[in-house]
């Protein structure tokens, strides 16, 4: 097997031999010696060479070289090793919480070292004989620079609290680290939420995300303007490179045109934002759901009177409109066996205890019965525009009082019919739990809304047209099992109910959904 494996790699990377190569630090040579490749070792997971030469990153099979040079693992002895950065609100408690996890899980035991403020080491060993497993490093400070380190090999995972920008994954499919927005390269790992805040006893306890957006941009500067006491705002948030603030510009300040005022009070910490909050009377800031500390956290409303507030169902379902997935992006290259374990291991149901027990929103998906949903019924029944009959909600009723609606549920980025990135993890997600046969015996429906612009008919076929498309997605997601063979129908109630004002971009994208209820 070496041998034909050997032939191969000679067929593939015959050109090598034709041009003489300055001495670096390996040199991979097939067992017959007709292939030799130098080069500067990159990685090794274990099975495979990465290895940089003049022609670019390869990546080769070690059963079928020999590798000289100082670089060289120990191959009796190796120890995986993956480089983790970003960050520092995953990093420094969800991560290590995880880690641990995994640990105790699989009869291993994780020592943590620190090294300086911004950086830590956690090393993996076998119980029984203390044998090295590997060590996972960590860099935490943000985001930006979570996708510097990957951009420059200095990373293997990126932790962030934003999606990854065009720039960056422009940047990265040119450095041979694949289309970090397609399938299976980013992971959400939890999920939290971006809330105002302000100081205890502040009479202001409300607040529509547009006004709020321009308290941000520094278009309302008085508490008066809020309802509240003639009194300046001052206005926190985290520094510009945080995953947190570059998540406020994008998700609440462009869909209103509008950007982050250049005078806002910036915090290098979470935990500086909520302490200067909560010592000024007259601010506001915005903060993660996860870290909001003895402040009191504004609910989002709209002029049409429904009131959004951030629990763990609502962030779950996005029914709050300003939810903040927590991701892993990794690239298109193979990691270590122990990292791949990790990875399988962060979506498994013990790992979802430990990231709600860390103070984060986890995955887990929970059935919520109509009863539990009174006044998400309620407040949408008296939102109903005159376009839909009476007749069309008692349906609704009739068709999903026997059922539970699922807290996994399906949203659309702005202005796109393409699912957003939480509703992405959505699909695997479910995908895998059919695959388990969590749902055998049971009826699943699809059930797809829509927001209340336009004709109520063109918004039921718009309505039905997403359910069917999330049903395709999670049946091509589902490779090993037929899901013609179990209950899944699709059905449809347009703008039938509403779970915010249409008169905002937020509303409008929290209303344009599909749900999922089983029975």
């Amino acid at each position: 097997m070496a041998i034909h494996r050997a032939a191969k790699l000679a067929a593939f990377f015959f050109l090598l031999l034709t041009v003489p190569l300055a001495a670096q630090d390996v040199t991979l040579t097939s067992p017959d010696g007709s292939v030799e490749i130098n080069g500067t070792l990159l990685g090794f997971d274990g099975d495979f060479y990465r290895v940089e030469t003049i022609y670019g990153e390869l990546t080769v099979d070690g059963t079928g070289v020999n590798c000289a040079g100082p670089a060289c693992p120990d191959l009796q002895n190796y120890v995986a090793q993956l480089s983790v950065s970003g960050s520092a609100t995953i990093g420094e408690v969800l991560m290590p919480a995880l880690i641990e996890g995994f640990a105790l899980q699989f009869g291993y035991v994780a020592e943590r070292t620190r090294v300086n403020s911004t950086h830590f080491t956690y090393s993996l060993r076998n119980k029984a004989d203390q044998t090295l497993l590997g060590t996972f490093e960590f860099r935490v400070t943000n985001t930006d620079e979570g996708f510097a380190d990957l951009l420059a090999d200095e990373a293997d995972i990126v932790m962030s609290l934003r999606e990854i920008r065009l720039t960056e994954n422009r940047r990265a499919t040119e450095a041979g680290l694949g289309d970090l927005t397609g399938q299976n390269r980013s992971r959400v790992l939890a999920l939290d939420a971006m809330v105002a805040i302000t100081a205890p006893g502040n009479p202001v306890d409300a607040i529509s995300p547009a006004v709020l957006a321009r308290v941000f941009a520094g278009r309302v500067t008085n508490w008066s303007q809020l309802g509240g006491p003639d009194a300046p705002i001052s206005v926190h948030l985290r520094d510009p490179k945080s995953g947190l603030s570059q998540a406020v510009q994008d998700r609440l300040m462009a869909p209103a045109g509008l950007v982050l005022d250049s005078r806002i009070l910036r915090h290098p910490t979470n935990k500086a934002l909520t302490q200067a909050v909560t010592n000024d009377p007259f601010a506001i800031g915005i903060s993660s759901y996860s870290e909001t500390g003895n402040t009191d956290v504004l609910v989002l409303t709209g002029t049409c009177g429904f009131s959004l507030r951030a629990g763990r169902v609502t962030i779950k379902t996005e029914d709050y409109p300003l939810t903040a997935p927590m991701f892993l992006y990794i690239p298109a290259r193979r990691l270590p066996q122990l990292a791949r374990e990790f990875l399988t291991y962060t979506r498994s149901p013990s790992a979802q205890i430990v990231i709600r027990r860390a103070g984060f929103v986890d995955q887990a998906p929970e059935e919520l019965s109509i009863n539990q949903q009174g006044d998400r019924f309620a407040n949408a029944i008296s939102l109903i525009g005159t376009e839909i009959d009476l007749s069309e909600v008692k349906r609704l009723v009739e068709v999903l009082s026997p059922m539970k609606r699922l807290s996994t549920s399906f949203r659309f980025r702005a202005g796109s019919s393409a699912l957003d990135a939480q509703s992405l993890s959505n699909v695997q997600q479910l995908a895998r739990a059919i695959e388990t046969g969590v749902y055998d015996e049971r009826a699943i429906k699809f059930v797809g809304f829509s927001d209340g612009q336009g004709s109520a008919d063109a918004n039921h076929r718009i309505a039905e047209q997403r359910a069917r498309a999330v049903l395709a997605a999670v049946k091509q997601a589902a490779e090993t099992v037929d899901l013609n063979e179990l209950d899944i129908t699709v059905d449809a109630f347009g703008e039938a109910l509403p779970m915010a004002c249409d008169d905002s971009a937020w509303g409008r994208q929290v209303n344009r959904r599909v749900e999922v209820w089983v029975r």
